[in-house]
């Protein structure tokens, strides 16, 4: 049986409807070929098995693929590379990528729009992408899902939601937290973060079932993910004369910070005022007083993700939510 011939440069050439050498110029990323033509070439290149790659800088070594990491711009905390969270979560992909032979490169680019994404996914080198957080980009994803299938999101499930993401069951963490505040005799329990993210709003709906649930009336103060940001916003709320004996915060860093602002105010924590977060970052069981908090599993997250890249193929990928736990420590009482 004859062999399918292997598709040549000049075929490439053809489909695209340039010559040869601009073909040539594009493969190898040429500044003398614009983008949208580069864009085209390379896209054509991976549908029609030409092995392009052998014209590009090198690989990684040894490696039977490529995972590519990308942060979509700042929307609360995402984009925050140095983020302990995104740390953590960050070893836990690399740990599964290595089990599985494969590299991870960590992108400069960072989408704000479907163009962005589109040009991404289109030139991109790795056999699959993971885009750390949502930012204001779902309906982006929904979009790009309809022609690209290499992509996998870490945050919330959302509605009509097309592409796959992993992420936690953040309205369950929230209640939990919450109702763990209110169980302990807390009557003002504040939340404290940035409620914009995807993540955090439904962190803020299960606070706010939680309160309602128990009869507690409800305070959110913004606040970014950042100790500063979080013990400014602490100092004002108490600098305004508010009584609160409980918060809830949206991340361990944050939670930090307004530990930080009460302890300087000459409250105690947790006689005075709970504090939990959420993460469970290495830090906060090292903190004083050692920090409560709903930790998130980033190992396994990190093996969801990059399971769905890799073992997936063309079959539709199905979103994860994987479960939270309430983890007890000093910072609030019991």
């Amino acid at each position: 049986m004859m062999s399918k011939r292997a598709t040549r440069l000049e075929d490439i050439a053809a489909i695209a409807g340039v010559s040869i050498s601009t073909a040539s110029r594009a493969l190898n990323d040429s500044p003398a070929v614009n983008a949208r033509t580069k864009q085209l070439i390379w896209k054509l290149a991976r549908e029609h098995d030409y092995p392009f790659r052998r014209y590009m800088p090198a690989g990684p070594i040894g490696a039977n693929g490529t995972i590519a990491l990308v942060v979509p711009r700042p929307q609360g905390r995402e984009g925050q590379l140095d983020d302990p969270f995104f740390l953590e979560l960050f070893a836990g992909i690399s740990d599964a990528a290595r089990e599985r032979g494969c590299d991870v490169v960590v992108s400069h680019f960072a989408p704000t729009s479907f163009d962005d994404l589109s040009s991404a996914m289109t030139t991109t080198r790795a056999d699959g992408v993971i885009f750390l957080g949502q930012s204001s980009l779902h309906h982006a994803f929904n979009r790009l899902s309809a022609s690209e299938a290499r992509f996998a999101v870490w945050g919330a499930q959302l509605p009509d939601q097309a592409y796959c993401s992993v992420g936690s069951d953040n309205f369950a963490g929230g209640k939990r937290a919450t109702l763990h505040l209110a169980r302990l005799g807390r009557k003002r329990i504040v939340f404290l973060g940035d409620t914009e993210a995807p993540e955090v709003t439904q962190r803020v709906r299960g606070y706010g079932e939680a309160l309602e649930q128990m009869g507690i009336a409800s305070l959110l103060v913004p606040a970014h993910f950042t100790v500063e940001s979080s013990e400014a916003a602490v100092d004002a709320l108490l600098a305004r004369g508010e009584k609160i004996d409980g918060i809830f915060a949206a991340s361990d860093l944050i939670a930090l910070g307004a530990i930080r602002s009460l302890l300087h105010a000459g409250l105690r924590v947790p006689e005075d005022v709970s504090v939990i977060g959420y993460d469970d970052v290495p830090f906060a069981r090292y903190s004083r007083p050692a920090l409560t908090t709903i930790r998130q599993d980033t190992a396994r997250a990190g093996r969801l993700l990059v399971s769905k890249l890799i073992d997936t193929g063309d079959s539709e990928m199905r979103s994860e939510r994987l479960p939270t736990e309430l983890v007890i420590r000093e910072s609030c009482g019991g």
